[in-house]
């Protein structure tokens, strides 16, 4: 019962932030917000054993996974802040501030991938998982996984559509998620 009602508290919270995004279906905002309830549900499906046996191959999985997490949407957030000249002239009614960006940002973390954000929330989905994986928690993460690769996908054609050449350029230097891979 407890789960329950820390699950319904997170998701109002979760639609309240995604309250914009989500009166524009088929934004990036939109299917992020499946992405977050999807990792929500699995931080309540497993918190109640983290870090009962941090050293098991799993937990330090998850334990590893979680400070990538927390590295990637640290330096992601500082660089767009930084260097992504945010204004309201980029608003379509479904971004935070910080997303209003006006130049592409092409150094830093973003060298290397494309969505450090979105690759941050796929670690934490992971990491939370990995704490104890199960069938139920495989599907979870699954829908995460693949709600974010909607997200960034339909980020891509949203910068396509404003940033033009010069993102088309940038796409072919990065990758989306993990460095040289993917």
């Amino acid at each position: 019962m407890n789960d329950l009602i820390l699950f319904l508290a997170g998701t109002a919270l979760v639609i309240w932030l995604s309250r914009k995004a989500l009166r524009k279906p088929g934004s990036h905002g939109f299917y992020r917000f499946f992405a977050w309830e999807a990792i929500l549900g699995l931080i309540v499906l497993n918190h109640g054993v983290w870090g009962d046996d941090p050293y098991s191959p799993h937990q330090f999985t998850s334990w590893m996974l979680m400070l990538l997490s927390i590295f990637l949407v640290v330096e992601g957030t500082r660089t767009l802040r930084r260097d992504g000249a945010a204004s309201a002239q980029r608003d379509d009614g479904s971004f935070y501030e910080f997303e209003k960006t006006t130049q592409v940002v092409s150094h830093g973390i973003f060298s290397y991938i494309r969505h450090p954000m979105y690759a941050s929330l796929l670690a934490l989905a992971w990491g939370a998982y990995f704490q104890d994986p199960s069938l139920i928690g495989t599907i979870v993460v699954g829908i995460a996984s693949f709600s974010l690769w909607l997200t960034a996908v339909t980020d891509e054609r949203e910068c396509l559509a404003y940033f033009g050449d010069t993102y088309a350029n940038y796409m072919q230097r990065t990758k989306r998620f993990i460095p040289f891979i993917i």
